[in-house]
């Protein structure tokens, strides 16, 4: 019997898979997903943000400078930004001067977009909007999987503050272009005035901190190109304690950040990041943020992966809350928020893709990430238990990949069966270190990149020197698990591929260690009935096999 934590894993991805596949995607849906007229025209190059939250009421007072530069296509004469229902915009200012609204042509809201007439501009040239905002965003009801802003007190009744906001979108607490495809190009900088007695902590490193008429103010500013929904604030009563790493790229500058009552046991956790950052750094190579340093601060909610500032509230225990999610008894050796979200630095931040119908290019290597560690520090042979046992959590009730252009994710299976088919993958190729090559020049081809899955599919082709597309189409495209059929008759052993995509061709190797090349069409090798008995498929490759 799978453990209760199993069951609600399962039946939440399945809820929210049924969910999503009986909505129609609506106007709201292609706004948010896609680059439209009034966001073709415009490139983000940094962003500065400026947030008061009041925990009393719920509510935030906000300022954002977006700087843009205009790109070389047709201007619309409008600029959309996102900014969710109910926060309101108070004023604008257009490069530093106070935006005048044409009566004729006023700006105007549509849903959780806002539609702003904009001056045409110089081509290449960076101008800037400013938007002071206010409003209670959405409450976060059961954060990170039903976002939003995160309202809570610590155990001494002090207030514990954060946002989370993957899928949900950053434009749910400050005005952005909430769209994964255009990253800053410049970083950002983000400032937090917060009561007196409390710490505002965010992503990179802090860049000035001041207290002026019972507000502490707290400035942190990232300087690499990051997704709107990795700048996080973190509110709290913070204490904080710094290391650094021997990395592949020098001296990695580390920080952690706990709640005071809660040191103790932060500081005897979190000595985990190290040997995590070694194995990944194996892997996939150097930590793709060594200019903002790596952060892990306890939040009030399980984890999320926000770049150089990750979020944990594992409980301080090892597992997924104290359990293995693999049932092999490897999960048990690690904190999986520590590990999983690390690995999130670099599928999903160095990485990132465009549409989050491509989200199996973040969770999929990163699940796998979870077995590379396993297998770095003790062994190929428990990596590979670690994850077989996954495989037990994947549902197959849809298509990995989700529809495109309307911010819709593919099914939970992006995690599971995503690292399943990297796995698959690696026993294809058949060697450890051009695999492990693969994995690191993978992230410095696409370094800080936003990608598609066809160019990391097209990737793969090319570096292995096979055609793995119909592998791609079968497990990311379908839900259907390939069936491997084998027979034996008189002195030879008959097979093919069943319940597949037409033109299906995975090799396979089996337990004997020979390999054989199966397609739609049944094909035959010599072996007598004795020996097709003892054979089996090897348990790495992510199939079934009718006998």
């Amino acid at each position: 019997m799978k453990p209760f934590f199993y069951l609600t894993l399962i039946t939440t991805f399945a809820f929210l898979n049924a969910v999503q596949a009986q909505n129609k995607f609506t106007r709201q849906d292609s706004l948010r997903g896609s680059v439209l007229e009034h966001r073709t025209w415009w490139d983000v190059q940094h962003y500065d943000i400026s947030v008061t939250p009041d925990p009393a009421t719920k509510t935030i007072k906000g300022k954002t400078t977006i700087r843009y530069k205009v790109l070389p296509v047709k201007h619309s004469g409008a600029m959309q930004i996102d900014l969710q229902y109910p926060l309101m915009i108070d004023s604008i200012f257009y490069n530093n001067k106070m935006y005048i609204s044409d009566p004729g042509n006023p700006y105007r809201r549509e849903g959780n977009v806002w539609i702003i007439p904009m001056p045409r501009a110089e081509v290449n040239s960076i101008q800037s909007i400013t938007i002071v905002y206010h409003g209670q965003p959405k409450e976060a009801k059961n954060a990170p999987w039903d976002g939003g802003w995160v309202w809570k007190t610590d155990d001494k009744g002090q207030p514990w503050m954060s946002v989370a906001c993957q899928g949900l979108g950053a434009s749910v607490w400050y005005p952005c272009k909430d769209y994964q495809g255009d990253e800053p190009d410049n970083g950002a900088r983000l400032t937090m005035h917060v009561p007196a007695g409390l710490t505002g902590v965010g992503n990179g490193r802090m860049v000035k901190q001041s207290v002026n008429n019972g507000l502490a103010s707290f400035t942190w500013e990232v300087q690499s190109p990051i997704n709107n929904y990795n700048i996080i604030p973190y509110i709290g009563s913070y204490v904080n304690w710094k290391d650094t790493l021997k990395g592949e790229k020098g001296v990695l500058d580390l920080g952690f950040w706990a709640l005071e009552q809660d040191l103790a046991k932060a500081k005897k956790q979190f000595v985990q990041v190290k040997p995590t950052l070694r194995a990944l750094e194996h892997w996939f190579g150097p930590y793709p943020f060594y200019v903002d340093g790596y952060q892990l601060i306890q939040a009030p909610y399980l984890g999320m992966e926000h770049q150089s500032a990750v979020a944990y509230g594992n409980g301080f225990q090892n597992g997924y809350l104290g359990k293995d999610l693999s049932g092999s008894g490897w999960g048990d050796k690690f904190d999986f928020i520590i590990v999983h979200e690390t690995g999130h630095e670099w599928f999903g931040n160095n990485i990132t893709t465009k549409d989050i119908a491509d989200m199996w290019v973040h969770e999929g290597f990163t699940n796998y990430s979870e077995a590379l560690f396993v297998d770095y520090h003790y062994g190929t042979v428990a990596g590979n238990a670690y994850l077989q046992g996954l495989r037990k959590n994947i549902a197959n009730d849809r298509p990995v990949i989700g529809s495109y252009g309307v911010n819709s994710e593919g099914s939970g299976d992006m995690y599971f069966k995503g690292a399943a088919l990297v796995h698959t993958i690696r026993q294809i190729v058949n060697n450890d270190a051009a695999f492990r090559d693969m994995l690191r020049e993978l992230n410095s081809r696409f370094y800080h990149q936003n990608v598609t899955s066809k160019m990391v599919e097209d990737y793969f082709n090319n570096k292995t020197g096979k055609d793995l597309s119909k592998l791609f189409d079968q497990y990311l495209r379908t839900a259907q698990v390939p069936v491997l059929e084998l027979k034996a008759e008189d002195d030879k052993i008959k097979f093919r591929w069943t319940n597949c995509v037409e033109g299906f061709n995975m090799p396979v190797k089996l337990s004997n260690g020979e390999w054989i090349y199966p397609t739609t069409a049944e094909q035959k090798i010599k072996s007598d009935e004795k020996k097709f008995r003892d054979i089996e498929v090897d348990a790495n490759f992510y199939l079934n096999v009718k006998k």
